[in-house]
């Protein structure tokens, strides 16, 4: 049997969740430019916790309004977005800091830093997203085309990002607003595009019948971009500020660039995501597609041609 159903509005939730959050960005900018908020204790940390809620939100709304030809169950893409929140918060982040300690040594120099960030934190983020979806939907009636996968995948990612914008504005008692917010979306651009990605090679993984290493490979490649992209976005926002004091030199930061680095990565992640499925579809006029494993038997598939 053939996997069906046209899938353009996928494609459109994740144009629109982009340009969203942009919008987003650019909405709170104004706002600290107009008013200039002055806020500290509890009310920064409860505004820093919602301006890392929102982007979540964006994507369950844009994707709700989207994706109506076919839609995936409201309780399944939360369960699976509050799962990978679980995962982070439960072992994600546990096992950076607690078990492997990162930050006492992930800085110490550049090779560190980038064989660091790819090998353990960009690997146990990207494999929790795997988790995430794996243990929850990946054998369900409901995971019954590829798309689905980098639908799923891209929940997760968002709420793997979730819980670590709302963990890190609160260990540090809020965040300035202007630069907090740039720091939030940030993270959902490029956590949301890699789960999408880890989404893309389960979605594979279930209907094509891929060898043992497919889905290590998947999460490698996601784990490598995930890494370079801390390392680099580290590297381009860092900028020294020099003060009139005499030999007063200071290290600041300007998130403007990783803003940049940030949607374009996910810019290309998508893309590249979109042709390897157009070039699957192609693929598939050679003949049938069929679910594999224990999955074979409970999807709801239906005879047809799956569309972008």
């Amino acid at each position: 049997m053939k996997i069906m159903v046209g899938r353009a509005s996928v494609w459109r939730t994740e144009v629109t969740q982009v340009l969203g959050l942009l919008l987003f960005v650019g909405i709170i900018e104004l706002i600290v430019y107009a008013v200039d908020p002055r806020l500290d204790g509890v009310a920064l940390v409860l505004a820093s916790v919602v301006l890392a809620i929102v982007p979540a939100v964006l994507w369950l709304f844009f994707f709700y309004t989207q994706d109506r030809r076919e839609p995936e169950p409201k309780q399944f893409v939360v369960g699976v977005a509050a799962l990978a929140g679980l995962l982070a918060s439960a072992v994600g982040q546990p096992l950076l800091k607690g078990i492997f300690e990162v930050p006492s040594w992930i800085g110490h120099d550049t090779l560190t830093q980038v064989l660091g960030s790819i090998l353990v934190v960009g690997s146990v983020q990207e494999f929790m997203k795997y988790l995430a979806v794996r243990l929850s939907v990946f054998y369900s009636r409901e995971f019954n085309q590829r798309m689905d996968g980098v639908v799923y995948g891209s929940a997760a990612g968002l709420g793997y990002a979730t819980v670590l914008n709302i963990d890190a504005v609160i260990a540090s008692g809020g965040v300035d607003l202007g630069v907090g917010v740039i720091r939030i979306v940030v993270n959902q651009l490029v956590y949301g595009s890699l789960g999408a990605l880890v989404g893309y090679f389960l979605g594979r993984d279930k209907f094509d019948r891929k060898r043992v290493w497919w889905m290590p490979l998947g999460i490698a490649i996601a784990a490598t971009i995930n890494g370079l992209f801390s390392w680099l976005s580290g590297e381009i926002t860092r900028q020294t500020l020099l003060f009139s004091s005499p030999g007063v030199v200071t290290a600041g930061y300007n998130p403007w660039p990783a803003l940049a680095l940030g949607t374009a990565l996910a810019a290309l992640v998508l893309a590249a995501i979109f042709f390897l499925i157009r070039a699957d579809l192609r693929a598939d006029a050679a003949g049938p597609v069929e679910a594999a494993g224990p999955s074979s038997g409970s999807g709801r598939l239906a005879t047809g041609t799956e569309t972008l």
